[in-house]
């Protein structure tokens, strides 16, 4: 028995293989056409049946263009945010060895410069590498210094690098008197939960001896390590009192270690690091957030004075072109033409 077809499928079949045909005769005329009637065919047949087609490809074709570009684009603003970031890099570590020549200067040759590397390991935050040594002179409990302050004191000494301790490791002492030398006391660092947290504390001082906010603190020379006169920090605030016996304060450090790229660090004894007393003049002391208030400062008035430059010029350049439009032209007989 034959297979069950409808009537209307067996038209549609009909029908399809009808089309089949007539497409394959004439793409086989189309075929033996002279090549001017094959371009106007061709050309007919973009603008009317495959033209939603082209459309949709050019379209796809400029969101690849589009996508390519935005790469490139996206690839060139990267390199450019690299090279600024790099920039502004140098550009503070050229304003650390600057300031760092200056007070190698007037400390004279008891000091030598080195650079700071830290390990950056868990449990070393306070220890960094200086590519010093023993052959340079270093010794163990030699100070590090930068341009603000005291940065910390050397560690281990070997012959061509040391180990330093910043003075926010809790180990860290320092014996320290106020700039006038009314008071006197001991400077410990106390380790904070974060980085940012350390502290830096002024503490013995005489009960009934005030010092009021702002006061900067040195070293006092004492001890056989540090000389005397090295800017350490400035009093912000009473920590803690203990009636009748001491005092001491809370300080704003000078230095902020993990900015320190650059130090110097002193060789020979005591003696010969002499009183740095007036290598600081007391003008001359600033903490990291002076310094910070004194660049934005100066930067803001290089932006304000360049904006002026700029005014001015645009007012030279219109006035002159007035002038221009507003002065007649004359002849010889004095006529305005």
């Amino acid at each position: 028995m034959p297979p069950y077809t409808s009537e209307p499928e067996e038209r549609e079949g009909r029908r399809q293989i009808g089309t089949t045909v007539v497409f394959f005769l004439l793409a086989l005329l189309v075929t033996y056409l002279p090549p001017g009637p094959q371009q106007r065919i061709a050309a007919a047949l973009r603008g009317t049946v495959l033209r939603p087609f082209l459309v949709t490809q050019e379209t796809l074709a400029a969101s690849r263009v589009r996508a390519v570009e935005s790469t490139a684009l996206q690839s060139r603003l990267d390199s450019l945010v690299a090279t600024v970031m790099s920039t502004t890099t140098l550009g503070e570590e050229n304003r650390q060895l600057r300031g760092l020549l200056s007070l190698a200067s007037r400390m004279g040759p008891a000091y030598v410069a080195a650079s700071v590397i830290r390990p950056g390991t868990p449990g070393s935050e306070s220890m960094f590498l200086l590519d010093v040594g023993t052959e340079e002179g270093v010794r163990v409990n030699a100070p590090i210094i930068s341009r603000f302050g005291l940065v910390g004191v050397v560690r281990e000494a070997g012959p061509e690098s040391s180990i330093g301790m910043d003075w926010t490791d809790p180990d860290f002492r320092a014996s320290a008197m106020s700039l006038d030398g009314s008071a006197s006391g001991l400077v410990l660092g106390r380790r904070g939960d974060f980085r940012e947290q350390d502290e830096l504390i002024f503490d013995g001082t005489r009960y009934h001896t005030r010092l009021v906010n702002g006061t900067d603190i040195v070293t006092s020379g004492l001890g056989g390590v540090f000389p005397r006169g090295i800017p350490i920090g400035r009093v912000g605030g009473l920590a803690e009192a203990d009636a009748g016996w001491r005092k001491s304060y809370w300080l704003e450090p000078m230095v902020d270690p993990g900015s320190v790229t650059h130090v110097l660090v002193a060789t020979g004894s005591l003696l010969d690091r002499g009183d740095l007393t007036a290598v600081w003049p007391p003008d001359s002391i600033l903490t990291l957030s002076d310094y910070l208030r004194l660049e934005r400062a100066r930067e803001d008035s290089l932006r304000a004075l360049t904006d002026s430059v700029r005014a001015l010029r645009e007012l030279l350049r219109g006035s002159s072109g007035g002038e221009g439009a507003a002065r007649p032209d004359t002849t010889d007989a004095g006529e305005v033409r």
